[in-house]
């Protein structure tokens, strides 16, 4: 009687975890992530834990942290589709580092996680690669992070990325609701084009469309792939040195400020504004940029569907006091971050509020003040 034949032993790279791919990834990043460090990071790549000496919260009198946590969306199918993943990077650390910035901190360091179907050494390293310069331009430090290989679960193209960051603020500077006043300006900062947030929509308007990847796009002068994958503007860095800036400061300074992601302009400037205010922010004062006309056009998306949805070309929102714009425009603008007065703070009693427009309350969870956007955008 013939014995049945034992099965094949069952490995974890059988199971579709390659082990040595994981290691060689780590090699490839290494010159990368030893770029996006600070003096305090103590120890290198490849602990079990990412360490910052936290000596220097004792110059502060009184240091409050800020932590955020953040991915990039759907915007990583694009990425994948054009096989092009250096790029992807700016996007994450953008949405994480900048949310931190909002209240005033200066971020210190972060990690990421990678999970993906399939650890290639060499796509993985591009990914770290441009989340380390991002962190860099930032001067945040990357001390740690994960790579997942989730066989089964994730296709063999397929991945995700996601990162925390952490700041620091002194309490007697933190920025917010609290510091608003009617009479202070609305200043926008440009956005670099659609940064990370919208891509569903996106990406459902160009699949409606049968628009591929690779159409060239008079309106953008480059392929539709390329304008998608523009990565996110990152203001951190700029905006901590706008906090320093004697000139700013002695003008009356910033009050708050406001990341539009998510949700869109008008949503998010509410969050960071106090009960009985309201802004009235102005389309007519700037043009965005060909992409989103391109889109709301090709979708026939509503007017209000858009701005609920993608940032319309802006970037980043201050709040501040009128005698402060002028330098803190100059300042901006010398670091290549184009600005523009786009509307004002009334108290909500005196607001010149158009009638048969929505005004926006408040928004995730926060019963804040009021916006209206009035006016339309020029045309190009």
């Amino acid at each position: 009687m013939t014995e049945p034949t034992a099965p094949a032993p069952i490995t974890y790279a059988a199971a579709g975890v390659d082990v040595e791919a994981g290691d060689k990834a780590v090699e490839l990043m290494k010159a990368s992530v030893r770029a996006a460090t600070r003096p305090e990071v103590l120890g290198g790549l490849g602990g079990f834990a990412g360490m910052f000496d936290a000596r220097g919260l004792a110059a502060y009198d009184h240091p409050v942290l800020a932590t955020s946590t953040d991915g990039v969306g759907t915007k990583v199918a694009i990425a994948q589709a054009l096989d092009r993943h250096d790029t992807i990077g700016f996007d994450l650390v953008g949405m994480v580092v900048d949310d931190i910035v909002v209240c005033g901190a200066e971020p210190l360091f972060m990690t990421d996680y990678i999970a993906c179907g399939k650890v290639v050494p060499e796509r993985i390293a591009a990914i770290v690669g441009g989340i380390a310069a991002a962190c860099a331009q930032a001067r945040v430090a990357l001390i740690g992070g994960e790579t997942a290989e989730h066989p089964g679960l994730l296709g063999v193209d397929d991945y995700d990325v996601a990162g925390a960051a952490t700041g620091v603020v002194e309490y007697a500077a933190v920025l917010g609701p609290a510091r608003v006043r009617a009479g202070d300006v609305v200043l926008g900062l440009a956005s670099s084009g659609l940064h990370s947030n919208g891509f569903s929509l996106v990406r459902k308007v160009i699949a409606s469309a049968g628009w591929a990847l690779d159409r060239e796009v008079p309106e953008f002068g480059r392929t539709l792939g390329e304008e998608l994958l523009t990565p996110t503007r990152v203001y951190a860095a700029d905006l901590v040195d706008l906090f320093a800036n004697p000139a700013v400061g002695k003008a009356g300074g910033v009050h708050a400020l406001s990341h539009v992601t998510g949700g869109g302009l008008a949503a998010n400037l509410a969050r960071v504004l106090p009960e009985g205010v309201h802004a009235r922010v102005d389309r007519s004062t700037w043009t965005p940029p060909a992409v989103f006309d391109v889109v709301a056009g090709l979708g026939r998306v509503p007017q209000s569907d858009v701005e609920r949805t993608l940032n319309q070309g802006v970037g980043f929102v201050a709040v501040l006091s009128a005698d402060a714009v002028a330098a803190t425009s100059a300042f901006l603008e010398a670091r290549g971050i184009p600005t523009w007065v786009m509307g004002e703070v009334y108290a909500s009693a005196d607001a010149p509020i158009a009638d048969g427009i929505e005004v926006v309350r408040g928004a995730k969870g926060v019963d804040g003040g009021s916006v209206q956007l009035v006016g339309r955008h020029p045309r190009p």
